[in-house]
């Protein structure tokens, strides 16, 4: 019989190479044990040496593959940022009525507006010297009804949209003189996403589409809005006047505050532009926050990005933590029960009752009425 020029492997190089064998299928170490077998002759040192080695080696081997599989590399949970975005990229408009100017207001002008001043405007519906002197042209006199009714509210944000529209900013953000806005966990926020992209950002104030009835328009908008809601416009090009249409859509609650980025703002022009905002709201039947989702999920087609860090006075703003993170903030005093954020801050509930002041010290230790 024909054997190797070396002769027959010694059997503990034998035993070493199904070591290995069994290394490599099961990933787990297994070494040979005990003595030769008897009549078997010694392995020769040199062999033995050789053999070690080579179970060394994949001994190494296995070890370092364990541990890249043990300690997964890290990975950041929070977003990379798409584009860098700086205050002066923001438009923030905050909605305002006269008969609130001291009671609210000049709590957000000692608060958060002090610090983005350049890029707040306040919309309200009456003029007022004393808060003039502090904002200047930045308070907006919209004229526009001091009533709470759908025509006053929808008439203000007609003009917040079309300032936004001339101002070049990046991103429209929408507040009422009821929030406090956080610029900084904002501009976290919105650097996640692109203006140029179709944003719309905020917190539904339903856990479902809300419906609504178009009311007869003239062709062409009914066409149209038919045509973009996926409601079955004519195969033929024939338009529906006349007929109602029901509606449904996706909206942010005003409460909360929403943004909207450049983009899909200048996509919003024929029905949101020099004062067209006004009509629409009217062919729903339904206010301002309302209208910008009937045009944004309803007509454009875009959806609504759920955000669980924009808060209003419906919900129970007692449970919610880490202030830091949040983009804004609420309070509610009806019926004499508070609501405000569960906050430890250097204000007493009587000093501070909606908590404002105690946060922004919280993010704004440096602020000069804030306690040491």
């Amino acid at each position: 019989m024909w054997k190797p020029a070396g002769g027959a492997p010694a059997p503990r190089a034998a035993a070493v190479a199904a070591a290995v064998v069994c290394l490599l299928l099961t990933g787990t170490l297994v070494a040979p044990v005990g003595h030769p077998i008897s009549g078997d002759p010694p392995e020769p040192p040199a062999a033995a040496a050789a053999s070690g080695k080579v179970f060394s080696a994949y001994f190494k081997k296995l070890t370092r593959e364990r541990r890249a599989v043990q300690v997964p590399p890290r990975r950041s949970s929070t977003p990379q940022p798409v584009e860098h975005l700086t205050p002066s990229d923001l438009f923030i408009a905050v909605k305002s009525t006269q008969r609130f100017h001291r009671e609210r207001l000049e709590l957000l002008l000692d608060t958060w507006i002090s610090r983005s001043a350049s890029q707040t405007y306040v919309f309200s519906d009456g003029e007022d010297e004393q808060l003039r002197k502090r904002m200047g042209d930045h308070l907006i006199n919209t004229n526009c009804s001091a009533t709470h009714s759908r025509q006053a509210l929808s008439c203000k944000m007609a003009l917040e949209y079309d300032t936004f529209i001339s101002s070049g900013k990046k991103w429209f953000c929408h507040v009422d003189d009821d929030n406090y806005l956080n610029v900084g966990a904002l501009l976290r926020l919105l650097s996640r996403h692109s203006h140029t992209q179709d944003v719309y950002i905020g917190r539904p104030s339903l856990e479902r589409p809300i419906e609504a009835t178009e009311n007869p328009g003239t062709p062409e908008t009914v066409a149209s809005s038919t045509h973009l809601c996926g409601l079955g416009s004519d195969p033929h090009g024939l338009t529906r006047v006349g007929a109602q249409t029901q509606v449904r859509f996706w909206f942010a609650t005003g409460g909360a505050g929403f943004c909207l980025s450049r983009g899909l703002a200048l996509k919003m022009k024929p029905w949101a532009s020099g004062g067209v905002f006004m009509e629409t709201a009217e062919r729903i039947s339904l206010p301002d926050d309302c209208t910008v989702g009937y045009i944004v999920n309803a007509l454009l087609g875009a959806s609504l990005i759920r955000s669980p860090f924009f808060h209003s006075h419906l919900e129970n703003l007692g449970v919610v933590s880490d202030v830091h993170s949040q983009v804004t903030l609420s309070y509610g005093t009806a019926d004499n029960r508070r609501n405000t954020v569960n906050l430890r801050g250097p204000f007493s509930t009587q000093d501070d009752p909606t908590r404002f002041r105690s946060v922004h010290c919280l993010l704004y230790p440096d602020t000069h009425w804030c306690p040491p």
